[in-house]
């Protein structure tokens, strides 16, 4: 009678034996992690860094080293928000892709129908200025002359705008364009008629759980990570979650989108950006929750245009192709750069992982290495967590 238990026993001790192996790898893996963002903090003269690590759809590693405020030294944790800067265009870009989906916009319309007045490089007036264009920064737009509002690109208000124009025609070549995607985002409120920061919300945000927003108003500000400039090793504290609330009685629907920075200004926590990297790395779905389907997802991360001699990276619609972080790897994703802050989020479809990695102040190049902090920040995690 005995022997019938020999196997059930058996079974019992190898999965003990199985699991208890798991959850020393991870602790394992964990420690090499947090080894890694202290060695970043030696290299970089980070004031903090928050990251996360996903691999097979779940989050297998969150970390936080360093100061969420120099003046008060509280400790950074990873579920504290910060402003990620760039990394915001794909939340514009995925909420105007739903919209692609349901038929009321395409990528090729002219823009200028979808806004309400003239958007046209004066140089070449009769070549639409398409929604694709400007969501691969190929519109012939410039930021030089100012980005934070419309009337930079409006003739009522400034002529033939010629100052926020590149030479070339709307199409032909690549110029990173803050302007465009602040655009976008008044576009997003004028076909949706609901306010840019709250289309979001609800089209983004909610459906996938996150705690996040592009109005500081909204969050809760003691969650806030204070950022920091960096200048010759002299760290200056940013204003970078300033209050809209009194810009509210003179808001424009369809126009003032800008207040709330379409291109820039997502607050999150590295934990909760990682969520939604999850989302896109999994082809638009996440944890029964589809955003985007597949078709679009893969839209997103096909290059439009392809840098020159930068080995074959390439932009697409808020997602940026990389093939020279770790060597052998397609890599896809978007870094963010603005009030001292470095982002990076960065995922690898063909292995199921991705990477998430914040600092609130640095030197963001290495002189020694010749590296940059957000590339070595992916390399370092991978290093220690996935290869």
């Amino acid at each position: 009678m005995k022997k019938k238990f020999i196997l059930p026993v058996l079974l019992i001790a190898i999965a003990a034996l199985l699991i208890g192996s798991n959850s020393l790898f991870n602790r394992q893996g964990a420690t090499y992690a947090d080894k890694a963002l202290a060695s970043l903090m030696e290299d970089y003269g980070n004031i903090g860094i928050a990251a996360a690590v996903v691999k097979d759809g779940e989050i297998i590693y969150t970390g936080a080293v360093g100061y969420k405020d120099l003046d008060t030294q509280e400790p950074l944790q990873a579920n504290d928000i910060f402003r990620i800067a760039s990394i915001s265009k794909s939340f514009t870009a995925t909420s105007l892709m739903q919209l692609i989906e349901e038929g009321t916009l395409s990528l090729d319309d002219d823009v200028s129908d979808l806004i309400g007045f003239p958007v046209r490089n004066p140089k070449y007036p009769d070549t639409p200025i398409t929604l694709r264009m400007i969501l691969s920064h190929t519109s012939s737009m410039s930021d030089r002359n100012g980005y934070f509002s419309l009337t930079y690109i409006d003739p009522s208000i400034n002529g033939d705008c010629q100052d926020s124009y590149n030479d070339y025609a709307p199409g032909t070549d690549y110029e990173y364009c803050n302007l465009g995607y602040n655009l976008a985002g008044a576009i997003l409120e004028k076909v949706t008629d609901t306010r840019f920061d709250i289309a979001v919300r609800n089209r983004v945000i909610r459906p996938l759980g996150l705690y996040a927003g592009h109005n500081v108003d909204s969050l809760d500000n003691e969650r806030f990570v204070s950022l920091y400039t960096c200048n010759e090793g002299v760290f200056k504290k940013s204003a970078a979650y300033a209050s809209t609330a009194h810009r509210m009685d003179d808001y424009q629907m369809g126009y003032s989108a800008p207040i709330f920075s379409p291109t820039g200004g997502i607050k999150i926590s590295a934990v909760d950006l990682a969520r939604y990297m999850t989302m896109h790395l999994q082809g638009g779905y996440y944890h029964n929750t589809r955003i985007l389907s597949e078709e679009s997802e893969e839209m997103m991360r096909s290059a439009i245009w392809t840098y020159p001699d930068m080995g074959g990276n390439a932009y697409g619609l808020a997602l940026e192709r990389f093939y020279n972080i770790i060597p052998g790897k397609t890599l896809i994703g978007h870094g963010g750069n603005a009030y001292g802050l470095y982002s990076i989020m960065m995922f690898c479809p063909d292995e199921n992982w991705g990477i998430v990695a914040i600092t609130n102040g640095c030197k963001a190049y290495n002189e020694d290495s010749g590296d940059f902090f957000t590339d070595e920040a992916v390399r370092r995690l991978y290093d220690s967590l996935l290869k």
